[in-house]
């Protein structure tokens, strides 16, 4: 980003006064927009959000219903024909 005089050249010296005091202005709200933007982030309702981004969804049917099985009893029994008590 060229911030040397060139890239103002062309700009009144009121236009000048005003982008830097819209820079300023950024600068001062930028720490209390963050502390907002942090504090909405804490409040955020997961279930919304999901929602929200992904629209309404069943987790009573298929593909996203639990499983009958997590897999505990699979491993057990990998675990039993490994110590060669299958």
């Amino acid at each position: 980003m060229d911030t040397s005089e060139d890239s103002f050249a062309g700009w009144t010296p009121e236009q000048i006064a005003q982008a830097k005091l819209w820079v300023e202005t950024w600068k001062k709200a930028g720490p209390e927009l963050e502390a907002i933007r942090r504090e909405e982030l804490r409040n955020l309702d997961g279930q919304k959000a999901i929602a929200a981004l992904c629209g309404p969804a069943d987790y009573t049917v298929e593909p996203r219903a639990p499983k009958p099985t997590s897999g505990l009893i699979e491993q057990q029994r990998w675990f039993m024909k490994a110590a060669g008590r299958d």
